[in-house]
C-alpha cells in the first residue's frame, strides 16, 4: 500500500491544481445560490471523480494478469509515454493561447439544482486532472493491498483531486472572512504557478512510469 500511496499522493494533489474549477466554485459561492449551489457543484465533481476512478480501478483489476509481469511493464511504458505526450501538449497549448480579457461568468446565475450537473460536466471535461488520475488509478488497481486498503486509496485520490470543489465550501462555512482571503490567495498562486506544477507532475510521472517499465522489461 505504501508504494501505491507514494504515487497516489502527488498525482492526486497535482489533479487538484485546477484554476478553472476553483474559479467556478468561488463564483458560485458569491452568487445568489451561495453555499447551497456550491455544495451541489462539489457533489457533482466528487461523484464524477468517484465514478471515473472506481471504473478505472475495477477495469484495471479485471484485466490484470499477474502471471505476465512483462505485460504490466509494457503498460507502464504506454502510460509513461502518454503522460509525457500530455505534458508536451499542455506546454504547446499554453504557448499558443493568447491572453484573453477576463470573461463574463454566468455561473452565478446558476440555480442550486443546475449546479450539480454543472459540477459533473466540469469534472468530466477537466483534461489535465483526468490525465493524472489514470496512472494513479492504475497504481491502485495493480497494488497487492487488500480490498479495504484499495478503497481507502480510491477515497483519498478522489478527496485530493476534488479539493478545488469541496475546500472552498468547507472554508466558507468554517470561517467566511478568513476563508475568502485564503481562496483569493490560492487562486492567485494557481494562476501564477499552476501550469508549471501540472507540467512538472505530468513529466515526472511519465518519466517514472517509463523507467519502471524499462526496468521491468530488462529484469
Amino acid at each position: 500500500m505504501l508504494a501505491a500511496l507514494a504515487v497516489v499522493l502527488p498525482l492526486g494533489l497535482g489533479g487538484a491544481v485546477s484554476p478553472v474549477m476553483l474559479t467556478e466554485q468561488t463564483v458560485l459561492l458569491a452568487g445568489p445560490g451561495g453555499p447551497r449551489a456550491a455544495t451541489r457543484y462539489a457533489l457533482g465533481v466528487l461523484g464524477t471523480l468517484l465514478v471515473i476512478v472506481g471504473a478505472l480501478v475495477l477495469f484495471g483489476r479485471a484485466i490484470s494478469l499477474p502471471t505476465e509481469p512483462q505485460l504490466d511493464a509494457s503498460l507502464d511504458l504506454v502510460v509513461g509515454a502518454a503522460l509525457l505526450a500530455v505534458a508536451a501538449f499542455v506546454v504547446v497549448l499554453r504557448r499558443r493561447r493568447r491572453p484573453a480579457p477576463a470573461a463574463h461568468h454566468d455561473h452565478a446565475a446558476l440555480t442550486s439544482r443546475a449546479a450539480l450537473p454543472f459540477g459533473v460536466f466540469s469534472m468530466a471535461t477537466n483534461f489535465t486532472t483526468l490525465a493524472l488520475l489514470v496512472p494513479a488509478a492504475k497504481e491502485i488497481s495493480s497494488s497487492e493491498s487488500s480490498p479495504a486498503a484499495r478503497l481507502v486509496l480510491v477515497v483519498l485520490l478522489v478527496a485530493l483531486a476534488g479539493i478545488p470543489a469541496w475546500a472552498p465550501v468547507a472554508l466558507t462555512r468554517a470561517a467566511p472572512d478568513a476563508g475568502g482571503r485564503v481562496l483569493e490567495a490560492a487562486g492567485s498562486w494557481i494562476d501564477r504557478h499552476g501550469h508549471a506544477v501540472v507540467v512538472t507532475l505530468l513529466s515526472g510521472a511519465g518519466l517514472f512510469f517509463l523507467a519502471r517499465g524499462l526496468l521491468g522489461l530488462l529484469g
